[in-house]
């Protein structure tokens, strides 16, 4: 980003134009529909882009009408202040797809992102957990709940996270029909709205079996006060209708912490993590495991290559005779 220099620049309080509003709403419109985007997608666009014309207004111009130099500016605003280099190049990508749109669309006549480089993303490996480390959580869900129903509910919660990889928004969302008749199989609508199949093992069934005898029954009691049926597996009374990604993720540290496990190491995207690394340790190919987590590109499921790669350097160095000489 060579040219650009400091910037101290910060967003309008008063927000972006009604021009650049217009256009991000559009966008967004846009790809809702023609890609079929995901809510927490757009969502993230939105903030990003709003974030961008905000600053762009502060700066005395629009996002519409931005350059090159004016969006390199807002890249090292945001270096400036210390923002993560994944946040920031995330930031850049909403930006390059906005202006791909606003060329196509023919607002613009060029893409004054399309040539910026952007920071990067941190090689991270994903954290996991030990087969031991998941059975032990498994153990403590089965027993943690003010009632038999929140403990069956807890259950299967886990074992279905543990047995099928879903991301959290994919598990607490879950329609009931889906889970009716002990399935073999777990059809799943995942991101971009595409469907995947997952298997179900025994002991996920079977937590399933007796999570909805006591969801049933709870449910025919609600329909006896007049309230509604709902569709979703894990019911909640929020806007959602199900329980939510927050309660869920508060859910998990509660049962870590309940297992004597530090509750910064586990989280339901680590459970997810805890899968995938499971699967690829025990012999599983990388394309099911691309297909199971619902990964539209191999490399995003490669990246647990790599944590086994780190596991077997351990293995190696812990009990190799050569590895352990003085």
């Amino acid at each position: 980003m060579a040219g650009a220099g400091r910037d101290n620049t910060v967003p309008n309080p008063e927000g972006a134009s009604a021009a650049d509003r217009r256009a991000i709403g559009t966008f967004l419109d846009a790809i809702a529909a023609e890609q079929g985007a995901a809510r927490n997608t757009l969502l993230a666009y939105g903030r990003d882009l709003r974030h961008a014309a905000e600053w762009m207004a502060g700066a005395g111009g629009t996002l519409g009408a931005a350059t090159r130099a004016q969006v390199e500016a807002y890249l090292v605003s945001l270096d400036t202040e210390g923002m993560a280099r994944a946040t920031r190049a995330r930031r850049l990508s909403s930006l390059k797809q906005f202006y791909r749109f606003a060329h196509d669309e023919g607002w613009r006549s060029d893409n004054p992102a399309i040539r910026i480089d952007g920071p990067g993303r941190a090689v991270r490996l994903p954290g996991t957990l030990s087969e031991a480390e998941v059975a032990r959580l498994l153990d403590t869900a089965r027993n943690h709940g003010r009632d038999a129903a929140a403990r069956a509910r807890n259950a299967c919660l886990f074992e279905l996270l543990y047995a099928t990889g879903l991301r959290v928004s994919e598990l607490v969302s879950l329609p009931h029909a889906a889970l009716r008749g002990a399935p073999e199989m777990l059809m799943v609508r995942g991101k971009g709205g595409k469907d995947r199949l997952v298997p179900l093992s025994d002991p996920a069934r079977a937590s399933v079996a007796v999570w909805l005898a006591h969801r049933d029954r709870a449910e025919e009691a609600a329909r006896a006060q007049g309230r509604a049926p709902s569709r979703h597996l894990f019911p909640a009374r929020g806007a959602a209708g199900h329980l939510t990604r927050e309660r869920f993720h508060a859910l998990v540290k509660e049962i870590a912490a309940s297992t004597g496990l530090d509750p910064t190491r586990v989280s339901p995207h680590v459970l997810r993590h805890a899968f995938a690394t499971h699967l690829l340790a025990g012999g599983a190919d990388l394309r099911v495991i691309q297909m199971l987590l619902g990964h539209a590109d191999l490399s995003s499921t490669e990246i647990y290559t790599h944590v086994l790669d780190e596991r077997l350097r351990a293995l190696v160095m812990a009990h190799h005779p050569l590895a352990r000489r003085d």
